[in-house]
């Protein structure tokens, strides 16, 4: 999480605002180009042995390469266009997430009002703009959880009343010990309330 800070008087923050990535982030940049190459391979390959099964791609092929071995279309070429077709609706839909930025905002605490706004973007629709509100006295810890094992969690939790727990890190974003700590511990200190599970 990114942190802006506003400060009035002498140094005194009064608003401070942690930006949530979402899906732009690099790895997914990287799985979607990857994906997106590897399936129109498999989809331009799949299709030139159709074509060259019925006799219209000769010319196509020697365009692409002279020395490819011929694929016949039954039934590689098929499985080939069936997983290109696939990883290409796959690669689309990851860059349509990409796009929407779905998961992303920012957790804003503001004393100046009195409010914690928690903004997240989903899907498009009615709900894509998730935008909940939550006064500072109904805050009463700032609460770390930490799971180990093959896929390791590391989450703060803004613990109000009513026993309600608000994840504030994005899904997705592994922390170190060391930031997460540092996060939770100087969250804590600006709403001057409790620390938990460390």
């Amino acid at each position: 999480m990114e942190q802006n800070n506003q400060k009035i008087g002498f140094g005194q923050v009064l608003i401070r605002r942690y930006m949530i990535i979402g899906e732009r982030r690099i790895s997914n940049y990287w799985w979607a180009i990857f994906v997106s190459v590897g399936s129109l391979g498999f989809l331009s390959t799949g299709i030139n042995s159709y074509f060259t099964t019925v006799n219209i791609g000769n010319q196509v092929q020697s365009l692409i390469d002279s020395q490819s071995t011929f694929i016949p279309f039954f039934p590689q070429g098929l499985l080939m266009s069936f997983y290109g077709s696939l990883g290409f609706l796959l690669s689309l839909y990851w860059w349509f997430l990409i796009f929407w930025n779905v998961g992303g905002g920012f957790n804003e605490f503001n004393k100046k009002d009195g409010l914690i706004r928690i903004f997240r973007y989903g899907y498009p629709g009615k709900n894509r703009r998730i935008d909940l509100s939550y006064s500072l006295k109904d805050v009463e810890a700032i609460k770390v959880e930490l799971k180990q094992g093959l896929d390791p969690q590391r989450t703060i939790y803004l613990r109000l009343k009513g026993n309600r727990e608000i994840p504030l890190t994005g899904i997705g974003q592994p922390l170190t010990l060391k930031d997460i700590e540092k996060q939770a511990s100087e969250l804590a200190n600006f709403l001057q309330v409790s620390l938990e599970g460390l």
